[in-house]
């Protein structure tokens, strides 16, 4: 079970944590997790340098080492990565040290101070940690694609990306195997749609304001 659009009453449980970017101008923050990933990474920077659009990757350490040259395009195109744990680990179903000991691997091949949980599952513990021990910024959303969700069609996950987007809003993409089908069909249109909408895509940035 997933929900589309976050509800406030997470924002409240979290309130520390970034959900959403402070903007008065139409300006969104596409995010993408769990690659590099041979691949989708390739087709979504082409994607982005044509609409000379910035994004957020949410990168998995232990694909960092496998594919550093992808990462690597990443960055070169002006992009921010952030820390997604090494082996993309479930803080509800492993110990805090465990977790920790993740990131911190994870940490050896991805220089940020940005960090979004897999599968957006955190404990109050472990936010506190990541902010106070470890210097993060924790990065949330405001919008989920479902990209992931191989049950639904392309128009769904269009119209779950250009039906909940406002100013500032933070949406979720998938750069992995499982998600690419519709990634490949849903994402140029997207960038096209809120484009010519007059939207800007920005990449977030550690010390950005947020927002619930």
């Amino acid at each position: 079970m997933y929900l589309i659009k976050t509800p406030q009453f997470f924002k409240w449980i979290f309130p520390h944590v970034t959900w959403r970017i402070r903007e008065k101008e139409k300006i969104i923050y596409i995010t993408f997790d769990d690659g590099p990933c041979p691949d989708s990474t390739e087709f979504i920077l082409t994607c982005l340098r044509e609409y000379q659009a910035r994004a957020t990757f949410f990168c998995l350490g232990k694909n960092v080492r496998d594919y550093p040259g992808l990462y690597r395009k990443i960055i070169d195109d002006g992009h921010s990565v952030g820390n997604h744990t090494f082996s993309h680990k479930n803080c509800w179903k492993t110990t805090n040290k465990a977790y920790i000991d993740d990131i911190v691997d994870a940490g050896k091949y991805i220089d940020s101070r940005l960090f979004r949980p897999p599968y957006g599952k955190l404990t109050r513990f472990i936010s506190k940690a990541l902010r106070e021990e470890l210097g993060f910024s924790v990065i949330m959303w405001d919008v989920l694609s479902a990209d992931f969700d191989t049950s639904i069609s392309a128009e769904k996950c269009y119209d779950n990306v250009v039906k909940n987007v406002r100013p500032g809003s933070i949406i979720v993409f998938h750069d992995s195997k499982k998600a690419w089908p519709l990634v490949k069909e849903t994402f140029p249109k997207i960038l096209k749609h809120f484009s010519e909408m007059g939207y800007a895509f920005k990449a977030i940035e550690a010390n950005k304001k947020g927002q619930g």
